[in-house]
């Protein structure tokens, strides 16, 4: 037996117990005649005592070789502590050690290993197997475990039955590309790891499972630009005869759970805004309601001047933010640089001061009066002691940029404060989305998401008009979950098909497996996935996914402690009928 119980264990009720305990050491003190060591496992960290008055010898001098991070194993009497730490469980105790066995020593680790490290995140990558040591990655794993196992409960207990689907699928459209993988009995053709597990729960849904959830792993092979991974989780769950309505019910239940029984808030408040009105409003499709800013937008009182800027433009919006009139005029062009950051890419910005006695300074007093500029003010909701912020150009990337600015301000005036929970569906998304490269309309979500019943006609007239059945859940900015009412009989799905620019054959060729299963009796059925790692990350507080990843990638999609992806050897590639091309 290693250890009779654990290092986060052991209190006073404990006291001249006689114990066995195992883990790493964190620290030794060596004070010659005393040497204090503390020893951590997952559970905690209890002191061990060294006496040389009360401790044997040969033991004493075994423990003036321990160095951090060698695993030991001691035995011993659990005694009151002298000098006690309140700021660990333990604290009030110690183990005076009798026997010491060393059971692995260590290298100095590259980085120390405690909650505040010196260790850069490079560095930490490398060495994950280390840094997971630390508490605040263990703590993200656990907490990961913790909310999976609530997920599972809360979906069983509700009807669910949880279905594993394949890895190796078939390479299919669905926007970003797929990783392959060879088929060495089967020469010349690949596998394709799946992005979701799209087609398999709608197969589900026709064989009758009714309600499917999944906790499963998904791969992308795209540029991996802000927090994103090669592989990531997904809860994905399908359910058969319901409409929007009931899918939006019970997912709004999941989550209401989640944030009562995790962090103790009852959020009664889902509200609901279609997409065109997200982007009007807020310039992103998964906007943060947990502060103001709301778009105001100013062709109207704005353009009837000789401001060229403006009068070019085909969309002028704007933004009040709150207290900003007492920026200086340093702190505003340190704005106006930030929006003309290639990221943002902006040409410059207009502002106007809300001047605590009721006028107005802008940057733009050559041009407007105090009367224009009361109007700007009434358009943005901007009061006395604000600063307006006003963008133009073309409309789509005006409002992207004015976003970006939204969310920054936001951050720098303390706005986003990860305890508070603001919860949103946005609905009614376009079905399509037209591609200026292949000149051509793409599914703005999948090939199988079901258009509005009422909109079907406007396919062959205006297909950019037309609405999809489709949804997505947002908490504080970040979207936590989207899905769809599918398309169920093969007559539309063929439609959508020919829409998206598949022919018949191509169409059949892709998911004729799909088309033939509709011909058997599909239900009417519906989904949504949620993104596990983002849904954690924000429940327990962060920005950040890849501490709630026991083993992440780099932004370059590397895993630099394996260091894959790696060149594998010519026999390899000879067994798989691959040649390379570089």
């Amino acid at each position: 037996m290693y250890r009779s119980h654990s290092c986060g264990e052991l209190r006073t009720s404990d006291i001249n117990k006689e114990v066995t305990l195992s883990g790493w050491v964190q620290k030794v003190r060596d004070k010659g005649f005393m040497i204090w060591v503390d020893l951590r496992d997952r559970y905690g960290i209890t002191q061990l005592i060294f006496d040389e008055e009360r401790t044997p010898s040969d033991v004493m001098e075994h423990a003036k070789t321990l160095g951090r991070e060698f695993v030991i194993q001691v035995k011993g009497t659990v005694i009151e502590r002298e000098s006690k730490n309140p700021n660990i469980p333990t604290g009030d105790i110690e183990i005076l050690v009798q026997e010491l066995q060393i059971l692995n020593e260590a290298l100095v680790p590259p980085f120390t290993i405690e909650d505040e490290t010196d260790g850069g995140e490079d560095i930490r990558m490398k060495y994950r197997y280390l840094d997971i040591r630390r508490n605040p990655v263990k703590n993200s794993l656990m907490f990961r475990h913790q909310v999976a196992m609530k997920v599972r409960n809360y979906l069983s207990e509700d009807g669910f039955i949880e279905v594993e689907t394949p890895y190796l699928i078939k390479s299919t459209p669905e926007g970003a590309r797929d990783f392959v993988v060879p088929s060495r009995m089967n020469e010349g053709q690949f596998y394709a790891l799946p992005q979701s597990p799209q087609t398999f729960k709608q197969l589900l849904m026709v064989g009758g499972m009714d309600k499917y959830f999944q906790i499963v792993k998904c791969f992308r092979d795209e540029d991996l630009r802000a927090d994103r991974q090669p592989e990531f989780t997904q809860i994905d769950c399908e359910m058969a005869f319901v409409e929007q309505e009931d899918i939006l019910t019970i997912f709004e239940g999941l989550t209401r759970h989640l944030i009562k029984d995790i962090k103790g808030q009852d959020i009664t408040d889902f509200p609901r805004m279609t997409y065109d009105e997200a982007m009007r409003t807020y310039g992103n499709d998964k906007p943060d309601i947990r502060f103001g800013m709301k778009f105001g937008e100013l062709n109207e009182v704005a353009q009837h001047k000789e401001f060229k800027v403006f009068n070019d433009a085909e969309l002028v919006v704007a933004i009040a933010v709150p207290g900003g009139a007492s920026y200086t005029r340093k702190e505003i062009d340190k704005l106006i640089d930030w929006v003309k950051r290639p990221q943002v890419g902006a040409l410059g910005m207009v502002y106007v001061k809300c001047n605590e006695d009721g006028s107005y300074k802008s940057s733009v007093d050559k041009f407007y009066d105090q009367s224009d500029l009361s109007k700007w003010a009434e358009t943005t909701g901007a009061k006395p002691g604000d600063l307006i912020c006003v963008l133009s150009g073309q409309a789509t990337k005006v409002r992207g940029q004015l976003s970006a600015l939204r969310m920054e301000l936001a951050e720098r005036l303390g706005l986003r404060n990860p305890e508070e929970f603001a919860p949103l569906w946005v609905v009614d998304f376009p079905l399509l989305e037209w591609d200026e490269d292949t000149e051509r309309y793409h599914a703005m979500h999948h090939p199988f998401t079901s258009p509005k019943p009422e909109d079907i006609p406007l396919l062959d007239t205006k297909p950019g008009d037309v609405r999809a059945n489709a949804y997505d859940l947002v908490l504080n900015g970040n979207e936590i979950g989207g899905g769809s009412i599918r398309i169920h009989d093969k007559e539309t799905q063929a439609l959508m098909f020919d829409h998206l620019g598949f022919t018949p054959e191509e169409a059949k060729e892709q998911f004729g497996f799909l088309m033939d299963a509709f011909q058997y009796g599909a239900p009417p059925h519906g989904g949504i996935a949620f993104g596990f790692d983002r849904l954690v990350a924000i429940l327990g507080g962060q920005e950040t996914i890849r501490d709630f990843i026991a083993f992440p990638k780099n932004n370059s999609g590397r895993d630099v402690m394996i260091d894959a992806p790696a060149n594998i050897d010519q026999e390899q590639l000879k067994e798989l009928n691959i040649k390379l091309d570089l």
